[in-house]
């Protein structure tokens, strides 16, 4: 059974799939450039973008919990992960911080601890680039590199990071000057949508595999 992410992730982009129906239906499959119809093109890449990052928030989110349910004690927690949060509580000025973590204060604690980290992230309004993604998942679950994992067969993770920036500064372009960005294609939102159905499946699957690892459960 896929994942809690992967399910609204699968709901959402049923808008996807209607924007490219609509497209076929308005412009028909023959070669050549359809006019008046980037509309969508440029609708779907800023979707599929939003998607995408709703999805890394929310298998991390899903990820979290599965640790606190199922690990015995804060001393089972994955080695980054015990390193970040020891790294912030010498940080907090608060002389007694380091307490929250005794009996099972530390289930309180990195429950509250993601709440504000994705807060944090929401005012700063991040795009969901690479580095952004990775930093996603090493403060909140402790995976050292999670882009490490977007590789398959003739493509490997260096270049699916570079892809995937790639097309989150066309959102970008697309969000910040409208019709002043450059030309979409079709071919681009279809591209874009595979390209990010691929990255969710290696993406929720490290998840899985890193969480199994700390507690012995899957994750699904």
């Amino acid at each position: 059974m896929p994942s809690n992410a992967r399910l609204a992730f699968d709901g959402n982009v049923a808008d996807i799939k209607r924007l490219l129906e609509f497209h076929e239906e308005k412009g028909g499959t023959a070669p050549g450039r359809r006019y008046g119809l980037e509309v969508l093109n440029k609708s779907a890449i800023v979707l599929i973008t939003s998607y995408w990052e709703a999805y890394c928030e929310d298998i991390a989110a899903e990820g979290l919990p599965h640790l606190v349910e199922h690990l015995p004690t804060a001393e089972k927690l994955p080695k980054d992960l015990k390193k970040q949060i020891a790294k912030e509580l010498e940080a907090d000025k608060n002389e007694i911080a380091v307490w929250a973590l005794t009996d099972d204060g530390w289930r309180d604690l990195l429950k509250k601890r993601l709440r504000k980290l994705q807060a944090d992230r929401n005012r700063r309004l991040n795009t969901p680039k690479s580095t952004q993604i990775d930093e996603l998942f090493r403060s909140a679950l402790g995976v050292s590199r999670m882009s490490d994992s977007w590789k398959w067969v003739r493509l490997p993770a260096d270049k699916s990071r570079k892809r995937l920036d790639k097309f989150v500064e066309l959102r970008g372009a697309i969000a910040h000057r409208g019709k002043a960005a450059e030309s979409v294609k079709k071919k681009q939102v279809q591209d874009y949508f595979d390209f990010v159905k691929r990255l969710d499946g290696r993406t929720g699957g490290e998840v899985n595999k890193y969480v199994r690892a700390a507690t012995g459960k899957s994750l699904w």
